[in-house]
């Protein structure tokens, strides 16, 4: 652990020093940098400091927590977990305990999910305590087990925190809230402090611990809000009307007398506001128009520093610039330009903080800042085998498509290169909602930038990021739309000079390769290759045999997004549409992918076949919703890598 001594936060030269990522013309990245595991994730720094404990990826779909003594970064306790779990959260309620929430992914292009199951453990490894969960209920009589999520900690710590219990499908719908003293792994108490009817709710604390706001959406995506007097009690719904919207609470102010959270009028991008208990008077804190506020930056007491602005690197707008926490920020990132940070941690008593590293070029990492000894430390990165000064710049932009309506994205272009008529991939993203392409490295995108393509991504309609109805906008438009949205991303890259028009391939995962092929049936004159890795190509597996189909807003998601009709779905579907795409193709699936299913990939390598254009076809044993392995990761990226170099090469 690299350390700098800087009196008076005079840091700008030493980070600069330490964390440099000048671009510059280098050799060929090897594949096997960027299919390197993402090492270290969600660091959390103990109550008084002297810890550290983050989620460790392993390799071959196995995952640990590591913890450490930050005073000399000594390891105190390894503890591998089973294998396809993870921590999905790490909470210390003690400066020698904590609890972690153990998770899972059922796919590497998935996000990690929560088993809903809460663990306790010292931080030299002892006392590994099953304290909640569907398995069994340390909670005392009256709390069987069930789903549990960890909803907060009180603002001292004294081995407790907060849970919420949800209540099965089959059931009538409650969230009940506890406090759990979990300081003792053989004697965990609990007393319930909320009561909620209404299935999968949140809450907010205020300064003394008392829950005050609820919040949730019910299977239609309709906002559920209820607010509680003093005591936590009374709970009462909010509606819309007096809200004005739809307002997600995020923290109660010191003087337990305003919230502050993410509001959005007319279902358009959210700002960031502070209101009284009521909601009735607001203050607009920070707010952008375009695209909905993004991440907030928490200060030392736990209260909303600053918030980031979307749109290329993020830009951050102080709630109270006179904060000493604003200044350091500020200073912080002087030291690190080109590059975002953030607060990811504090000790109990504001000393020591956890800093996020992160840029389009740097995959993320983070340092320890010493208050009393004015120094800065390097702790973690989350992938070392990437070289920053290697990658390529991702800029962002904004172009108006063919029906009016402004959309953005972001365009990855090859470390030194001009943006001139290049080879270009069109990257669609996954989702397709509740996702938005943003600014932060993107390992495909760098990895396809590396072998000289120009890269682009389209926030198309549908996407996360500016509003509920931006995104109910790509509501049962997948075919048209979405991919009409996507055809004008590449025709402004063509015009603006940048994409050869001869040249250009689509590449994507699970609903990123449903577009590829949709744009290779419907866009020949542009799209010369189509590349799917666990690729959604006959939309009726996902209404009917995907993990999604399985729960309760799983079956009503997919009932907004593309209905259930199958006749309609089927003809929705790439597969129904395979005749139509000529073009080279490649397709990747692993055999346990429950997401999309592998049968409906091999009915899509079928259909082709049977057309007369025979893919590439790659299936992987033993993997899901993407690659984990390694191996299987080089070897897809080797596969794409000539698929692409024969078909738009970039020589």
């Amino acid at each position: 652990m690299k350390r700098f001594q800087k009196g008076a936060w005079g840091l700008a030269a030493a980070l600069m020093l330490l964390f440099s990522v000048d671009a510059a013309m280098a050799a060929t990245v090897p594949i096997e940098n960027f299919a390197a595991q993402q090492t270290f994730e969600n660091p959390r720094i103990s109550s008084n400091g002297s810890y550290v404990a983050v989620s460790a990826n392993l390799g071959n779909d196995e995952y640990g927590i590591m913890i450490y003594r930050l005073a000399d970064m000594s390891n105190t306790a390894f503890l591998k977990l089973p294998r396809y779990e993870l921590a999905h959260e790490i909470h210390w309620i003690s400066d020698t305990r904590l609890v972690y929430v153990k998770g899972g992914k059922r796919g590497a292009r998935e996000q990690p999910f929560s088993f809903g199951e809460i663990i306790g453990l010292d931080y030299d490894g002892k006392n590994h305590s099953y304290i909640f969960g569907y398995k069994e209920s340390l909670l005392g009589v009256g709390v069987p087990a069930g789903f549990g999520v960890f909803e907060g900690l009180p603002r001292e710590a004294n081995g407790r925190f907060f849970m919420s219990r949800a209540s099965p499908e089959n059931s009538l719908p409650a969230t009940l809230m506890y406090e759990v003293d979990a300081s003792s792994a053989r004697n965990v108490k609990s007393r319930l402090v909320a009561d909620i009817g209404e299935r999968g709710m949140g809450f907010v604390l205020d300064a003394s611990g008392v829950p005050r706001f609820a919040y949730g959406t019910d299977k239609d995506e309709n906002q559920l809000l209820y607010v509680a007097d003093a005591e936590g009690r009374n709970w009462r719904a909010l509606a819309s009307a007096t809200v004005g919207g739809t307002f997600r609470p995020i923290a109660i102010t010191p003087d337990n007398q305003h919230v502050i959270g993410y509001h959005a009028a007319g279902n358009g991008p959210s700002s960031l506001v502070k209101a009284d208990l009521s909601l009735a008077n607001r203050q607009v804190l920070v707010e952008d128009g375009f695209n909905s506020v993004g991440e907030v930056v928490w200060d030392r007491q736990w209260q909303p520093l600053a918030a980031e602005i979307k749109g290329g690197q993020p830009r951050v707008v102080y709630i109270d610039p006179a904060n000493p926490d604003a200044k350091l920020h500020a200073e912080l990132r002087k030291g690190f330009p080109g590059q975002n940070v953030r607060f990811a941690d504090h000790s109990a008593d504001g000393n020591l903080s956890l800093i996020a590293i992160e840029s389009d070029r740097n995959p993320g990492e983070w340092a320890v800042m010493d208050r009393r000894k004015d120094s800065l430390a390097r702790l973690l990165q989350r992938n070392a085998a990437i070289d920053p000064a290697q990658m390529g710049p991702r800029h962002y932009f904004r172009f108006t498509a063919s029906d009016g309506t402004e959309l953005d994205g972001y365009a990855t272009l090859p470390a030194g290169a001009q943006p001139s008529r290049l080879p270009m991939v069109l990257l669609p993203h996954g989702g397709p909602h509740y996702v938005t392409d943003t600014w932060n490295f993107d390992t495909d995108a760098q990895f396809l930038a590396s072998r000289g393509y120009l890269v682009l991504q389209v926030n198309y309609r549908g996407s996360g990021g500016r509003g509920y109805a931006f995104q109910e906008s790509g509501y049962r438009r997948w075919n048209t739309r979405i991919q009409d949205d996507l055809i004008d991303g590449m025709r402004w890259a063509v015009e603006k000079g940048y994409a050869d028009p001869q040249r250009i391939c689509v590449y994507g995962s699970s609903f990123g390769g449903y577009s590829a092929m949709m744009l290779a049936a419907k866009a020949p004159e542009l799209v010369k290759c189509a590349a799917g890795l666990a690729g959604l190509y006959d939309l009726r597996a996902m209404a009917n045999k995907s993990d999604t189909s399985r729960s309760y807003y799983g079956r009503a998601a997919i009932e907004r997004f593309v209905g259930q009709d199958d006749g309609a779905l089927l003809a929705s579907s790439p597969l129904a549409l395979a005749t139509r795409i000529r073009q080279p193709v490649l397709l990747a699936h692993g055999d346990k992918d429950e997401r999309t299913p592998i049968a409906q990939a091999e009915a899509m390598r079928r259909a082709l076949e049977k057309a007369g254009n025979k893919p590439i076809w790659m299936a992987v044993a033993r993997e899901g919703h993407g690659f984990y392995n390694e191996k299987n990761v080089v070897e897809f990226y080797r596969q794409l890598e000539s698929f692409l170099a024969e078909n738009i090469g970039t020589d």
